[in-house]
């Protein structure tokens, strides 16, 4: 790509920006305005007409996607160049979804047996869980307890909960969090000789998850004879595994080429094969694999992926509004706020281009939400009234799994579109505190139903979405350098926090956090 042509474009974007209307004027001048900018694929309906967008605004992002050199990256991700410069890795994550005639290469090497390979050992294992051939000491597994942080808990915990209906399998749990607390309040009323432990970690070094691994362990050892045999890992790092007392054919590996954030279709999603069966998680791969064709072949113009990032790209970078609201109208999805937070943030917060380069229009936008109708009683004053545009993406079911509640789903699809309609209409008043002004935009993804391939497309939508605003700001979205500094820092503070180095010198702490350590060893020592 040419710099000068992708900053021509840039600025043609800008001046769109700076014309734009009203949405409620661009409804008003265009009759077809809804189905104009609304677009069905995969079995998806993206609604993105309440947004300022123009024809002419809509053209001209379209054109800074093809001059940002997207096809080619599009097609370097897919087929394993390694376009993780920093690190120097391929990204294929879709690999882990491919079909079943998929060749990718990685240095000359096919990947795609080993792939297979391992997604036929998740299924012979989640089959003999679920079925009793592999069991706990007091008999067949009730409970599965998966023991990760970040991408290795946020994607099988939202995934799971946003299935559940189709969860006959084991009852799953999911510990994150080094806070005691979460690990007491999972295992609490588990039986252990009916517990299955999931430790997933890529390095088997990762402090949170490692410390709640071992004390997890350390209870399962208080009521059975052999506690390792109850733990499964998922990690590359088989000899560290092993040397926690897992054995090796409960070890399950995946390459460096899978990113934490987008590892849920491969051993890190285990817990959620477990829950709902192998043909639940073959139709949920199934879906994102229609998502990355959808992706891989649509024009840009009728490419959902692409018009989802453009229209975020629209509201951060041009039209200047900070965090992005997502909200799911499904009390199933209400985790997805969060799990959309880690792949936007960690993928897309940065400052630096991949050149080195300061970027020239800011990175992602903050990512929060909440399920709905939950929120409309929380944060929506804010949304319609407050002082910042916030945009909104509203995500809905017109059909729920409940049929003898159908009035329910009446109900939130009532909701849901009403909201986004009042977001952008307003109503004018007298009294300034009864005022809403209008004019804030919202898209709106609606599906059929939440099946497990409806929840692959959508969670495919949103990483190829990332990736596409990834390659326009010129940024990588593969690496996370932003989380190792407060690791190294904690990793050196813990020893200054025990109480029997309360005479050690302190000179290397600031003042702030020299005393805060200080009232740590005080109230622990007088506890």
């Amino acid at each position: 790509m040419e710099a000068a042509q992708v900053a021509a474009q840039w600025a043609a974007v800008f001046t769109q920006g700076k014309a734009r209307r009203p949405i409620a004027a661009l409804f008003e001048a265009q009759a077809d305005r809804g189905a104009a900018f609304s677009r069905h694929a995969c079995g998806l309906f993206y609604d993105f007409s309440k947004t300022a967008l123009s024809a002419q605004s809509l053209e001209a992002l379209l054109a800074l996607a093809q001059a940002s050199g997207l096809a080619q990256a599009r097609s370097d991700m897919l087929s394993g160049v390694k376009i993780n410069t920093t690190e120097g890795r391929a990204v294929l994550h879709t690999a882990l979804r491919a079909g079943p005639e998929a060749e990718i290469y990685v240095d000359g090497a096919d990947v795609m047996p080993h792939v297979r390979a391992t997604l036929a050992r998740m299924r012979r294992f989640a089959q003999d869980v679920r079925s009793g051939r592999f069991g706990g000491q007091g008999g067949q597994i009730s409970d599965v307890v998966n023991i990760g942080i970040g991408g290795s808990d946020l994607g099988p915990a939202m995934a799971t909960r946003a299935l559940a209906p189709y969860a006959d399998g084991p009852r799953a749990h999911f510990v994150s969090n080094i806070d005691g607390a979460h690990l007491t309040d999972v295992l609490a009323g588990l039986n252990p000789e009916t517990t299955l432990v999931l430790v997933a970690s890529k390095t088997f070094t990762t402090l949170e998850t490692m410390t709640n691994a071992a004390s997890a362990q350390a209870w399962m050892a208080q009521h059975v004879a052999d506690p390792a045999a109850q733990f499964v890992a998922i990690s590359s790092a088989q000899d560290k595994a092993v040397a926690f007392g897992i054995a090796p054919e409960r070890v399950f590996g995946f390459e460096d080429w899978v990113g934490g954030r987008y590892s849920v279709w491969g051993p890190i999603g285990l817990s959620l094969m477990v829950a709902i069966g192998p043909e639940n998680f073959d139709a949920f791969l199934a879906g994102a694999r229609e998502m990355d064709a959808h992706f891989a072949d649509a024009p840009f113009a009728q490419n959902l992926p692409v018009l989802h990032a453009l229209v975020g790209l629209w509201h951060h970078q041009v039209c200047g509004f900070k965090s992005r609201a997502v909200l799911p109208y499904a009390q199933r999805l209400a985790l997805l706020p969060a799990y959309l937070q880690q792949l936007e943030m960690e993928s897309n917060g940065k400052r630096a281009t991949k050149e080195g380069a300061p970027l020239a229009f800011g990175s992602a936008p903050l990512v929060w939400g909440a399920a709905g109708t939950n929120g409309q009683h929380a944060f929506y004053q804010l949304l319609h009234q407050g002082s910042q545009i916030v945009p909104a993406e509203f995500l809905v079911a017109m059909r729920g799994h409940e049929p003898d509640l159908a009035h329910h789903q009446a109900l939130l699809v009532a909701n849901c579109l009403a909201q986004s309609q009042a977001l952008m209409l307003g109503r004018a008043h007298s009294d300034p505190e009864r005022h809403f002004e209008g004019n804030r935009p919202s898209v709106t993804l609606a599906f059929e139903q939440l099946t497990p391939a409806t929840l692959g497309k959508i969670l495919a939508l949103y990483e190829h979405r990332v990736f596409v605003e990834g390659v326009i700001l010129g940024l990588n979205s593969f690496d996370q350098f932003g989380v190792e500094l407060g690791k190294e820092l904690a990793d050196a503070l813990a020893p200054l926090l025990d109480p029997a180095q309360a005479g050690a010198p302190r000179a290397e702490l600031d003042s702030s956090t020299a005393q805060l350590a200080a009232f740590y060893r005080d109230v622990t020592d007088r506890a």
